[in-house]
Order: C-alpha cells, then structure tokens, then sequence
C-alpha cells in the first residue's frame, strides 16, 4: 500500500475529487494548508500599509491506495491538477505498513 498526497490549487480540488471517483477512489482525507515555494506570493494593502503575502492558500489530499494505483492516482492529479504556472503543486508518495479500519477491524488492503 501506498499514500500519495498532493498539494494542489483549491480551485482544482472538485475536479480531481471527480477524475479520481472515475477510476474508484472513494477515500481521501482533504486539508486546507498555507505553504511557499516557486509561486512567491503576491503583495497586498491594508489600510494604505503594503505587506508580501509569501504564504499561499492550497488544499492537501491525501489518499491511500493499492500499490497497482498509484500510478493511475498520480496520472489523474497531474491531467487535472496541471495550469503549466508556477503553484500548481506537488506529489509525494510514501510506503503505508499497515491500515486499519476501526468499524469493523478490518486490515491491510481490505481496509482500505
């Protein structure tokens, strides 16, 4: 098992929820997270006082699959995810040891 999580633009979280339902993901854990990296930020006013706002809005999905998925996990992100600017995001993918599902007690790939 693996979980890949990505740190995408909000604007781009509805369609990767449904490009990923297309192919049977029916589980994710979804985070609103702050982060910096080669878009900059941008520079706003408040009351007439200029301040750099380096921390940007993106939504973090984590999910945990098969390891036969994970290549088609990452595919859909990237096609969906993708604007070819600076902040479309990034994919990381970890080794899972082991899953366990509370309700029924479930482990391992059943339950995911």
């Amino acid at each position: 098992m693996k979980k890949v999580e990505a740190v995408v633009r909000p604007a781009k979280l509805d369609e990767i929820k449904e490009a990923l339902s297309l192919i049977g993901i029916r589980g994710m854990t979804v985070s609103q997270v702050v982060g910096c990296g080669t878009q900059k930020g941008h520079v706003s006013v408040y009351r007439g006082q200029e301040y750099t706002v380096n921390l940007l809005d993106k939504i973090k999905i984590e999910i945990v699959v098969e390891d036969k998925f994970v290549d088609q996990v990452i595919n859909r992100i990237c096609a969906v995810g993708k604007t070819g600017e600076a902040g479309d995001g990034k994919i990381f993918v970890y080794p899972v040891e082991k899953a366990i599902r509370i309700r029924t007690g479930e482990s391992g790939e059943d339950a995911i």
